[in-house]
């Protein structure tokens, strides 16, 4: 598909004339002064990479922030698509915060906080009372402490809701914060939940199952990592990759469980398949859903022309 700029006049019409199969059609457009553009509606998700856990019954990492809305294409613009990776977890402090992912000239989306109060996408949660890290508003949620436990770390936030804090009596630690579903590719698919915090031990029995704390994991707000079960050196699961998750807080000290890794972010756009150009660089997959194609990039920079 060829670029199309117009220039246009101050008073009259515009007249493009435009190859036809047997002679030729010509549009004519109001008047207009400086350059019409032509252009086609498309949609768009952008995930950031989520935060790291932290160790040593650490608070779960926040969501790398979820952006999702329509723009519209110039005809002939590149477009960068950038995907934000997912934050280390700590060994045994804090883990790192994700980083950014963008599509260039439309949004950015925030990096999740790491699993110690971070600040990002969705805020980190932190082992005992003190501060939890805050969320992007909309792009995410605050993550959560662990008030008057320090056996435990709260959850962190995700898309969707806020992390939990933890509980002393029945001990549990922070579930991670929900997550939220899209169906941009055609398919349903949760992205950007919060990690479950780090659990205690001795193991407590009573404690529910499915829930977290001393002797069962934390769990994630979908796609988030897992914090582990009581017991030595217990790791935080990882976020899942693509998908933004924050990783689990990690597990008791002597010695101190790592905290799960973020998952990566991802960057998806889907245009009318009539307008889709073909024109792509970077890391991606292609598909098709409806009459639209859709297009992932899923690791480092790529580019669309439209």
């Amino acid at each position: 598909m060829s670029s199309v700029v117009i220039s246009g006049d101050t008073s009259g019409s515009v007249t493009l004339s435009v190859p036809a199969v047997s002679g030729s059609n010509t549009l004519t457009f109001p008047a207009l002064t400086g350059t019409l553009q032509l252009g086609y509606t498309a949609s768009y998700l952008v995930v950031a990479g989520g935060g790291g856990g932290a160790g040593d019954l650490g608070g779960g990492g926040g969501a790398g922030g979820y952006i999702t809305g329509t723009t519209t294409l110039t005809v002939g613009t590149v477009y960068t698509a950038t995907i934000g990776g997912g934050g280390a977890g700590g060994v045994p402090g804090a883990g790192t915060s994700g980083t950014s992912s963008t599509f260039t000239g439309i949004t950015t989306a925030v990096g999740g906080g790491n699993g110690g109060s971070g600040t990002g996408g969705s805020g980190g949660g932190v082992r005992g009372n003190g501060p939890a890290g805050i969320g992007t508003p909309g792009q995410g949620n605050n993550g959560a402490n662990a008030p008057n436990n320090d056996n435990s770390g709260g959850g962190g936030g995700g898309a969707g809701g806020a992390g939990t804090i933890s509980r002393v009596s029945p001990a549990s630690a922070g579930t991670g914060g929900l997550g939220t579903a899209s169906s941009i590719t055609g398919s349903s698919v949760t992205y950007a939940g919060g990690g479950g915090g780090g659990g205690g031990y001795p193991a407590a029995p009573s404690a529910p199952a499915g829930i977290g704390g001393p002797g069962t994991p934390a769990i994630s707000g979908g796609n988030g990592g897992t914090g582990p079960a009581g017991g030595p050196a217990t790791s935080g699961g990882a976020g899942v990759v693509n998908t933004g998750g924050g990783g689990g807080g990690g597990g008791v000290a002597s010695p101190s469980g790592p905290g799960g890794a973020g998952g990566s972010g991802v960057v998806i756009l889907s245009v009318p398949t009539a307008s889709y150009t073909g024109t792509l660089t970077g890391t991606y997959t292609t598909g098709t859903s409806g009459s639209n194609t859709i297009i992932k990039w899923t690791t480092g920079s790529g580019t669309y022309t439209a």
